[in-house]
């Protein structure tokens, strides 16, 4: 009786383990593909990326990095103009962590890249055909140029920004511009 009750507890411990795997596997994208998150994290960051809107050439980028904002804050990214509705894409191969809002950026898209980088697209229009936890290729489209978030009512931009998985943002300029200053 006391071994059949151990056997049922034990059952149910594994049950619930199992079930909140599940759970954990489903709200966090990472949980989802552990391996090919490590790998990422794991693998050298390039060095040069292409310019992540379509259209856009390295000679037309500014460099927006540590420009003031509201509240005290330094620009961490740099904000690429287009026109409404150009597909931005992903700077690099990665893992969509996020698709979703946030008060500042608005529409926004994070990817962790090669070299555990986190590939932050704020200000988007609309998203393109990805969906958290799918390990997407470099020139994935990610959605399309706009202005939510604080941006609203600004010209139609996407606020690109680089930051270390283990924190610190690095300035995306310098990794896409030909001359790297």
């Amino acid at each position: 009786m006391r071994r059949a009750r151990a056997g049922r507890r034990l059952l149910l411990i594994a049950l619930c383990a199992a079930i909140a795997w599940v759970v954990l596997a489903h709200s966090t994208p990472l949980l989802r593909h552990p391996i090919a998150a490590l790998l990422l994290i794991r693998a050298e960051a390039p060095q040069q990326l292409p310019v992540p809107v379509r259209g856009v050439r390295r000679s037309q980028l500014r460099n927006t990095w540590g420009a003031p904002r509201s509240g005290g804050r330094a620009h961490q990214g740099i904000d690429i103009f287009a026109p409404r509705g150009r597909e931005i894409v992903s700077t690099t191969r990665g893992l969509v962590v996020t698709v979703g809002q946030n008060a500042l950026g608005g529409r926004i898209v994070r990817v962790l890249g090669p070299g555990g980088h986190w590939h932050y697209y704020a200000h988007l229009e609309q998203f393109g055909p990805i969906a958290e936890g799918e390990l997407i290729a470099e020139g994935t489209v990610l959605g399309t140029v706009g202005d939510s978030g604080n941006a609203r009512g600004t010209p139609p931009h996407l606020h690109y920004g680089i930051y270390r998985f283990r924190g610190g943002a690095l300035n995306p300029f310098v990794f896409l511009s030909p001359t790297g200053r």
